[in-house]
């Protein structure tokens, strides 16, 4: 698969990931079980969003570095931010179902870092998989970007028709094939993933939950890839941006599940934004609709939906005197 970017930066892009994770798996890990505030969820959303950009600066510069053509790092450098505020927004539905499944299970806001963690070493090597599949795939098979947005298409109305519905976890088919294959113990055992009833070593909660944090991001990974796919076919970019917004889906999980019911129209805005994206990719052989166009779409909707969705808000009755 061709990519722009030079074998150095892919260097440096696998050596950021590791740092990365060092810094949120070991160094965060000295902290223990503990909940994540609001002013911390706050200041590292903005320390992964800061080191994204820098990314892309250095991204930039080693195109023009090494092509000499400023024009083009400046699309490239566009697609990169167009699938990264994609990849972001669509993470944001993510989180609504890991906000559910916490919820249903009443897991305690301290052991929620952990299972967050897990799953975005997960979902990182998963998409890892997937995208190179798809590349390769779409190297091979220029028919495909066809069906990757009809998909796109008939997944945004179905997410316009669902968006408000309350979703009904205790007939998901995933945690139904759970606990059929394991007992599972009605008690959390602190951040074990297994506990010992009666002589008998069997799954905590958490585990069901981790099981199912595993599902959501595999269902979600299909959605997001070929979304990006319609940006770029670039692997570098397609990888490196999907990555970089996955980094920072703990910070925001926190972040959003304070003002969760602030934003309760963004599903809508999402959908049209999966809708607007499979257009795209339905139609690139016969309009070519350049990547700012793309990217100020993105930011209008999600703007937009935002917006309406605080004036809307449902106002929360003060508590009788």
């Amino acid at each position: 698969m061709q990519s722009i970017a030079p074998l150095w930066l892919w260097g440096f892009f696998v050596a950021t990931v590791v740092v990365a994770l060092f810094i949120d798996f070991v160094v965060l890990r000295k902290q223990g079980a503990h909940e994540v505030g609001f002013k911390e969820a706050v200041n590292w959303s903005l320390v992964w969003v800061a080191v994204s950009f820098a990314f892309n600066g250095l991204f930039w510069w080693a195109v023009r570095d090494s092509t000499g053509d400023t024009e083009l790092a400046n699309t490239k450098s566009l697609e990169f931010l167009t699938g990264y505020l994609i990849e972001k927004s669509l993470a944001v539905d993510n989180i609504f179902v890991f906000l559910m499944i916490f919820t249903y299970f009443a897991v305690p806001p301290a052991y929620q870092k952990r299972v967050l963690m897990i799953g975005i070493i997960g979902a990182i090597v998963l998409r890892t998989i997937m995208i190179l599949a798809g590349g390769w795939l779409l190297q091979q098979f220029h028919w495909i970007l066809y069906l990757f947005g009809a998909f796109l298409l008939l997944t945004g109305i179905k997410m316009w028709w669902a968006a408000g519905q309350e979703p009904d976890l205790e007939s998901n088919p995933a945690l139904k094939l759970l606990r059929r294959l394991m007992p599972v113990s009605k008690r959390f055992d602190g951040e074990n993933f297994f506990t010992v009833e009666n002589g008998r070593r069997i799954a905590t909660p958490l585990l069901l939950v981790i099981c199912l944090v595993g599902v959501t991001d595999v269902i979600f990974a299909v959605d997001s890839i070929p979304a990006i796919f319609a940006i770029t076919t670039d692997p570098f970019i397609v990888l490196t941006s999907n990555v970089f917004a996955i980094l920072g889906l703990r910070a925001m999980y926190f972040l959003l599940a304070a003002v969760a019911s602030k934003f309760h129209l963004l599903s809508y805005g999402l959908a049209i934004i999966l809708v607007f994206i499979g257009s795209k990719m339905l139609l690139i052989d016969v309009v070519k609709i350049p990547v700012l166009v793309s990217l100020g779409a993105v930011v209008a909707i999600l703007a937009a939906t935002m917006l309406i969705s605080v004036k809307t808000a449902p106002k929360i009755a003060a508590p009788r005197s």
